[in-house]
């Protein structure tokens, strides 16, 4: 007998196998000493109501269950031998791409500009304290991308691009907590991810793959239309016939060197913005009525969204539990970010609160000047920067005083630890954009009454939400369509947002670049 049902438990018992039993009985009809056996296939909040509650999907069984969690590396193999593939960068889509090269039989390759996870702590303690940005290494760059120091968040709404399963039972196999196979958000924190970071890197070498830090692809190697390798770290030569081109959103360098080398890319549509603070007890009370919060709830999130004058407004990267980090990748910029510990415990909760940013608001023909969004980013990022004190303090203002663009008297408390300073924020962002996210922070209110409060705290700038450029593909192939070889892949080439969709990306790459091979 197997029966899977949809069970609604107060969050105290939700985690006690008794009462789970015995809800499902109540609902099945199913006698309580008949289910031997039963495993959570979903679990989310519903805190609609005035009570908030645990929504779960069971399976029931009169027998005992197996394992829901597949052998993976039984999909392996040894190519020390292999064809070689060069993989440009070593975030989501590299690593994953890496791992299904293995399974299809290739050697990957793997070229990082940055540091290996550990080595990349000590970049990161220097921006935070010292305000010392490392170009290679920082919260962007360095092995396992940006979602590595980021926050590890697993959401995605990818659901056609492959398998989310698949994402899921590779990070498990490798350390991640089982919970994420059946949460509604999956999250695994910024100090655990690196762990698991690692041993995704070990498995790929111990399979005859390869990964390489401190190699900064600095050019293709082209023999006229034909990828024949890259040239990195000043002049060093990697051969290889296929190259994935998996760098992330903030590779400006490799955007740079596509125009450079006359390999066509496009303009691509990005948002822009801020991070917006709160008190984490602030967003649980609005959000479960509770204050202080239960503690068999985790922090309360939120997910916000409005059309203002038909353009999108929306959080983007919500951290309950959270930090603000600083993620400038090269020195003279303000960047921020957010990030979450798996426990989620900090006193702060924190969101991109960004605006959509179009062709129209480039005030160039973008199909002439595809680097457009890039220049726009980095003019605001510059703007943030040139009003501080040349540290990685960022501008800040109350959110009340951000609405009637007055300079704040004085800022809350912060997570963000280079600090933040009084700053017009509303006039350093582009006027448009400060306009739309006036209103929308006003909507936003109504749909979180308290969420525009003098506890809150905006600070610039939040510029990084994804490329603002997209290198072309072909539709069935994945090559770019001038370049034979050259794969673009993730965030970086415009085709994903976030770890799982980078990861996706990077499988589905893997396998066209295997056809490819095969087809020859």
């Amino acid at each position: 007998m197997l029966k899977q049902i949809d069970i609604r438990l107060l969050p105290e018992a939700a985690g006690d196998p008794g009462k789970i039993i015995r809800k499902a009985s109540q609902k099945t009809g199913v006698p309580v000493d008949r289910i031997l056996d039963y495993q959570i296939d979903r679990r989310s909040i519903d805190a609609r109501g005035s009570q908030v509650l645990m929504q779960l999907r069971v399976t029931i069984s009169d027998e005992q269950l197996g394992s829901r969690i597949p052998d993976m590396m039984k999909l392996l193999r040894n190519v020390s031998s292999a064809e070689e593939v060069i993989i440009v960068g070593a975030g989501p889509a590299g690593y994953f791409a890496a791992l299904e090269l293995i399974e299809l039989g290739y050697k990957p390759v793997i070229l990082e500009r940055g540091k290996d996870v550990r080595a990349r702590r000590k970049d990161l303690r220097a921006i935070q304290q010292d305000g010392i940005v490392n170009p290679h290494s920082n919260y962007c760059f360095g092995e396992g991308g940006a979602g590595t120091y980021s926050d590890g968040k697993l959401y995605t709404r990818s659901h056609k691009r492959g398998s989310i399963s698949k994402i899921l039972n590779w990070l498990v196999a490798h350390g991640a907590k089982e919970d994420i196979l059946i949460d509604a958000h999956p999250h695994i924190g910024s100090n655990k991810l690196p762990k698991i970071v690692q041993a995704i890197r070990e498995t790929i070498e111990n399979h005859g793959g390869e990964v390489h830090f401190n190699s900064h692809v600095q050019d293709f190697f082209l023999k006229g239309k034909q990828v024949e390798g890259v040239i990195y770290n000043e002049g060093q030569f990697r051969k290889a016939s296929r190259v994935i081109l998996a760098t992330g959103h903030s590779a400006r360098d490799i955007f740079n060197l596509l125009e450079k080398r006359g390999i066509c890319f496009e303009f691509k549509p990005f948002a822009l913005g801020v991070r917006i603070e709160h008190p984490q007890a602030l967003i649980d009370e609005i959000q479960y009525s509770q204050r202080p919060r239960s503690p068999y709830l985790p922090a309360s999130s939120y997910a916000l969204t409005c059309q203002v004058q038909k353009r999108g407004v929306f959080s983007f990267c919500m951290c309950p539990g959270g930090l603000v980090v600083p993620a400038a990748t090269a020195p003279g910029e303000i960047v921020v970010n957010g990030m979450s510990l798996s426990r989620r415990d900090s006193p702060f909760a924190n969101a991109g609160t960004v605006v959509s940013v179009g062709a129209g608001d480039m005030g160039v023909d973008v199909l002439q000047n595809p680097m457009a969004g890039v220049e726009f980013q980095a003019g605001v990022e510059r703007l943030m920067f040139g009003a501080g004190d040349g540290s990685q303090k960022a501008p800040a203002q109350r959110i009340t005083d951000f609405l009637i663009a007055r300079i704040s008297d004085d800022l809350p408390p912060t997570s963000y630890i280079p600090g933040i300073f009084s700053a017009p924020v509303n006039a350093l962002l582009p006027h448009f954009v400060y306009e739309h996210l006036k209103e929308a922070i006003h909507k936003f209110d109504r749909k979180m009454h308290g969420y525009l409060t003098e506890e809150a705290v905006v600070i610039g700038t939040e510029s990084r939400t994804s490329s603002p450029i997209r290198i072309p593909r072909d539709q069935k192939t994945l090559m770019h369509p001038e370049i034979s070889g050259l794969f673009p892949c993730g965030e970086g080439a415009g085709y994903a947002g976030g770890i799982v969709s980078a990861a996706m990306d990077g499988e589905r790459v893997a396998k066209a670049v295997a056809i490819s091979i095969n087809s020859n």
